[in-house]
């Protein structure tokens, strides 16, 4: 590959560093950097191989979750009473309880959407709707007080339907962590909880989605050759630095402002891909 190349290889990867968290949709962006910026190397993105490491560079980022929120998910740690201890086992059953809608209907359903709904338009059009959907969130919310403020008052009926809402995240252009939010903050939870929440569900789930991607694409495509592997490995090793900053950025923001910022960019952004997508014949 050339030095462009490599270049677009660092530039998805920031892309999706700095997409999974918040709340616009990293494999809608992804997608539409696949659609726009056209690879030069055809032999290296092979239809397989994009669509698999579309998915698997998200490890980067659960990776930088799980070193940003360490402690609060470590139910070992000596530094926590036996309470603390016990409360993280809980948490960790409500992530698992949330984790299961998507985790059965995407293994079920991976071919078919894939197959139909993995393009441009769709990612336009979620992009859209989610974006309305949160300035409508919004302006309920500020005559709504939220009644689950720490993760004890999270019961596990309120994680799993969280849970059923992640299933719209299939979709791409949704954003996992936008529409997890808005089902968190729709069911009582403060907007913090609601983030952090989205952000301790992604690490089973995105473990789950990157290994069936990676099993999909060895089977398939028979294997990486050594230039495939370190595109992958780069693009992750990116995805993890950024998020690491994005994260962090992401939880001081939302304490002193709304999600409405977010909701204008997604509307506006897929306004403007489905101007160019028709205009240039996408």
């Amino acid at each position: 590959m050339n030095i462009i190349e490599w270049l677009r290889v660092i530039f998805l990867g920031i892309v999706e560093g700095i997409t999974e968290w918040l709340p616009v949709s990293s494999t809608g962006h992804l997608i539409l950097v696949d659609a726009f910026w056209k690879t030069s190397a055809p032999e290296v993105f092979t239809a397989e191989f994009t669509e698999m490491f579309d998915v698997v560079i998200q490890l980067g980022a659960i990776l930088a979750v799980v070193t940003v929120f360490f402690y609060k998910l470590n139910p070992f740690s000596a530094r926590k009473t036996k309470e603390q201890k016990h409360n993280t086992i809980e948490l960790w059953k409500k992530v698992i309880i949330g984790c299961i809608p998507a985790g059965v209907i995407g293994i079920l359903f991976n071919d078919l959407i894939d197959k139909y709904l993995m393009n441009w338009l769709v990612v336009a059009i979620m992009l859209i709707v989610v974006g309305i959907a949160f300035i409508a969130i919004e302006m309920r919310n500020q005559k709504v007080r939220p009644s689950i403020v720490k993760f004890t008052q999270l019961s596990y009926k309120t994680a799993f339907i969280i849970g059923v809402f992640q299933l719209l995240a299939l979709i791409p252009g949704t954003s996992r962590s936008g529409i997890t939010i808005i089902g968190g903050m729709l069911f009582g939870c403060s907007r913090f909880i609601a983030a952090e929440y989205t952000f301790y569900l992604a690490i089973p789930v995105m473990f789950g989605a990157s290994g069936l991607k990676l099993v999909k694409f060895l089977v398939k495509g028979g294997g990486f050759s050594a230039e495939q592997f370190f595109v992958v490995l780069l693009a992750m090793v990116v995805s993890y630095g950024v998020s690491m900053i994005v994260i962090k950025f992401l939880m001081q923001y939302i304490k002193r402002h709304n999600f409405n910022s977010f909701a204008l960019y997604r509307i506006a952004l897929g306004i403007i891909v489905l101007i160019v997508g028709f205009a240039v014949g996408l």
